[in-house]
């Protein structure tokens, strides 16, 4: 098949190298613009920019799909099929409706449960016992279309949003390749209305945090926003970043570090184990390795 692929995030890659490797022909890869970044603020290429150029693939990176040069530019590809992933902006309909057999979306929920922006990091977030990933027909609303493909798996424990998008975009990848190669005799499932909730994307407000919520709450926001953006708290005068961690028994007072065994911190209910961390400035270590060089002793304050 002749397809455009649209995807911006490492989560992305995964999928264009299935495409490629199952023999379809990707007329185009289209991208966010690169950024600046690093320490000079020199403009990078996307994950799925630099990847498609090792592939030796064409790359458009428009600022926006609404305007109708890009539009005309787009449905003059005559691509049989678009397949979207985490693309980041908005098609509208004459790029949705320019594909002979429509736009395809690899989307990391199982709707209608968490459509939007940040379904992964809401399903950890919100203590979610299973996610999945839905390959969906696109349409003008948000998330809303008729599922094609859909298949799940549990969420651990201690599973932090980037051990679940690992797991979802190689399961992705190899979804979209069946959906092409069944996808004359695929039947379409609309989604129910019961059950819809929405992914906001993750704000900076969201960060801190709040040891006065119970543990559960505490541990879940922690691995809800690891590794990206991370939630944070303080030591020290320092920001340190909590990547894993666990609720466990105990009590004490809220933002209060308890004698060993691990790395333990009281919560207004519970205690929170910290598993994995990153102090300002350094790279991540497991509590151990960061209890070995930072001495922690009972009574210690994370926080403000």
């Amino acid at each position: 098949m002749r397809i455009a692929f649209m995807g911006t995030p490492e989560f992305s890659v995964p999928a264009l190298e299935a495409l490629v490797e199952a023999g379809h022909e990707v007329a185009a890869v289209y991208s966010q613009p690169p950024r600046k970044a690093g320490r000079g603020q020199r403009e990078r290429p996307s994950p799925v920019h630099a990847r498609a150029d090792a592939l030796g693939l064409k790359v458009w990176t428009p600022r926006t799909l609404r305007d109708e040069g890009e539009q005309a530019v787009f449905a003059a590809l005559g691509c049989d099929v678009a397949v979207v992933v985490a693309y980041g902006l908005i098609l509208p309909r004459p790029v949705l409706e320019a594909p002979r057999q429509g736009c395809l979306n690899i989307h990391a929920s199982l709707l209608p449960r968490w459509r939007g922006a940040a379904p992964i990091h809401r399903a950890v977030m919100a203590g979610d016992s299973e996610t999945g990933v839905c390959i969906m027909r696109m349409e003008e609303g948000l998330d809303t279309g008729p599922v094609l493909l859909r298949e799940a798996i549990r969420i651990g424990e201690t599973d932090t949003t980037g051990d679940v998008s690992d797991r979802l975009s190689g399961m992705g990848a190899r979804m979209i390749a069946e959906a092409l190669e069944r996808l004359p005799d695929l039947a379409e499932a609309p989604q129910g209305e019961e059950g819809v909730t929405y992914a906001a994307k993750v704000e900076k407000a969201e960060t801190p945090i709040d040891w006065l919520r119970p543990a559960g709450d505490v541990a879940r926001h922690a691995n809800g926003l690891a590794p990206f953006p991370g939630a944070w708290t303080v030591r020290g005068g320092r920001r340190l970043k909590l990547l894993r961690a666990r609720a466990v028994p105990g009590e004490g007072v809220p933002g209060t570090a308890l004698a060993r065994p691990g790395l333990r911190v009281a919560c207004g209910t519970g205690v929170v184990e910290l598993l994995e961390i990153q102090a300002e400035g350094r790279a991540k270590q497991d509590a151990a390795a960061y209890l070995h060089g930072n001495p922690v002793a009972p009574g210690d304050v994370f926080g403000g």
